[in-house]
This record gives C-alpha cells, structure tokens and sequence, in this order.
C-alpha cells in the first residue's frame, strides 16, 4: 500500500469510527506503561510513541510529568481526536503527521514505542526501513518497545495484512542494532470482548565501534 492509500485508509477509519469500535483501544495502556517504567529515565527523558493515534498512553505519561512526548501517526484526524481529549495538556506534546517510513526525527530518542504499527510493515524493503529509521532515532543505549501481534494473534487488523511474531523473529530481525532485554506476551481483549494475544519486547540500541 503506497503512503498516500494508507493514509487515506487511516483517516477514514479514525474519522467514521469511535474508540468502541476499534479493536486496538486500550482504557489503560498498562504493558506499555510497565515497559516504560522498566528503563531507567528522568521525567527530561525524549519518549516517542510512533503510531500513537488517539491511544491514552500519552495521557498516561503527561500526568506522570514526562516532559518531552511526541506522538507520531499517519492520521491528523487520530492526533486531533487525542488532542481535544488532552485539552491544554495537548500543549506540552508534539504532534507528529507522517508515515514513520518517511519521518525525519529533528532529535535523538531515549525511549521509541511501538504498539501495533510495526506488524503493518509486510515487505523486507519496509522493515529494512523502519529499522534504520529507529537505530537513527534512538540514542546509543536508549530504549526501543515494540508491541506486534503474536503468532497466535491475528492475520488481519483494520482489513490489512499484518505480520505475525514470535520472540525469536523479532529479536533476530532486531539484531544488528539492538539487543533484546525482554519479551512477553499479553491477551488484549477488544471493546468487542475478543482476545488478540500480543508479543511485546523491550531492545537496547547497541553502540557501534565506530561511536564508541
């Protein structure tokens, strides 16, 4: 799917529909809280969600005083609707529209979350991409979090292909730039009252020779 036919596909999907009637809505992000509060950050710390649309998570760490968020997505609409949600909290985040595969982080990350975006990237052009984005992005030794649907998770999400993992592909695609700290899984259960089982892993962005 080319960019524009994706991003046409989100903000339809997050223009015709509420939180209820999507199955990623999450009341409390609490695996991707408890990961986060894993790394060993001060409240200066960069977090970037990537994908974020209208997920409280940024809620979350606004009110726990983290003051450098951005929240990144392909949809104006899904960064809207999590904008009016904040009211003047929206004030302390940056908002960020674009494709990840085309985005152009202006500052080092110390913290790069994913939930549920990563899996939509099917071709070994756009994983390839992706990951040299975030080995880019990340400070040497930051954090990176990724959520995807396990191999008992789901084929499809949205209508779309996705790419199911198990801990062993994903931490050997992640090899050359991070090293795996942990993986588990969770049952996300949907509005619907569905189970999607989920893979989430925490990596360390390895510190080339050359940086060092």
């Amino acid at each position: 799917m080319s960019t524009s036919n994706a991003q046409q596909h989100w903000e339809t999907v997050y223009a015709t529909k509420q939180p209820d009637q999507v199955s990623w809505t999450q009341p409390v992000p609490a695996i991707s809280l408890e990961f986060i509060h894993s790394f060993p950050l001060d409240k200066q710390a960069r977090i970037i969600d990537v994908g974020g649309g209208d997920s409280c998570l940024v809620d979350f760490l606004v009110a726990e005083g983290y003051q450098n968020i951005t929240v990144l997505d392909i949809s104006a609409t899904a960064l809207a609707k999590a904008r009016r949600r904040l009211g003047a909290r929206a004030q302390q985040v940056t908002w960020v529209v674009s494709d990840v595969l085309a985005f152009t982080p202006s500052v080092p990350f110390d913290v790069w979350h994913d939930r549920a975006t990563f899996h939509f990237l099917t071709t070994a052009d756009q994983i390839a991409r992706y990951l040299s984005l975030a080995q880019a992005a990340i400070r040497p030794n930051g954090y990176l979090t990724i959520g995807t649907f396990s191999t008992a998770g789901p084929t499809k999400c949205s209508g779309l292909e996705v790419h199911q993992y198990d801990e062993q592909e994903l931490a050997a695609t992640l090899a050359r730039g991070f090293t795996k700290i942990r993986c588990r899984t969770e049952d996300h259960v949907t509005p619907f009252e569905t189970t999607q089982n989920f893979l989430f892993c925490s990596f360390r962005r390895l510190v080339s020779r050359l940086a060092a």
